[in-house]
């Protein structure tokens, strides 16, 4: 009788020993790196603002050193990205006919933002991690009657934020 309780105290002890050995990041990062290097984006796009590329790669280095414990360095990082700001479109989408919006010779009810990237990944530590040339795009719809420039600045945080998660499950979370 006496051994039970003896018992349950070793299990227990065993249990913690045991998750002193699991580690789990809740970034999902999968990587040892320590640190990241990201190097300008160049903006390739004909219609992009002029400083989409220093604003798409200031806003990548926060979101990683934000979202991972990996520190931003100028050169030498064990993890290296690299990219093209390659699409930056502005097209009609929900084609309406003008009887049925009620607004003649409208075509489309919404009007589409299409941001594209073309991205090198490099992992010094884990080279088969590494790609080249992938591509990444996301897009964000709004009303046909507002003006781009009216909502510009929100449309283009919101894709590049769904971008830079892209990227960020590709490289380092490895989804």
């Amino acid at each position: 009788m006496k051994s039970k309780p003896a018992l349950s105290v070793l299990i227990v002890i065993s249990l913690l020993l045991l998750e002193g050995c699991i580690s789990y990041s809740f970034t999902g990062a999968a990587t040892n790196a320590r640190t990241i290097q990201v190097e300008d984006f160049f903006n390739n796009t004909d219609l992009g603002p002029a400083n989409l590329g220093q604003t798409f790669t200031n806003k990548l280095k926060e979101y990683y050193q934000q979202n991972s414990s990996l520190v931003v360095v100028k050169e030498n990082g064990e993890l290296q990205i690299e990219g093209t700001l390659t699409q930056y479109n502005v097209t009609p989408v929900a084609p309406v006919s003008g009887a049925a919006s009620g607004r003649l010779g409208d075509p489309a009810a919404l009007t589409r933002l299409t941001i594209g990237v073309r991205v090198n990944y490099v992992d010094t530590l884990e080279p088969k991690n590494s790609f080249k040339e992938k591509t990444f795009s996301f897009y964000a719809d709004f009303p046909s009657t507002q003006d781009l420039s009216s909502v510009q600045e929100s449309l283009e945080r919101k894709i590049m934020d769904q971008i830079f998660i892209d990227i960020f499950n590709a490289t380092i979370a490895n989804w």
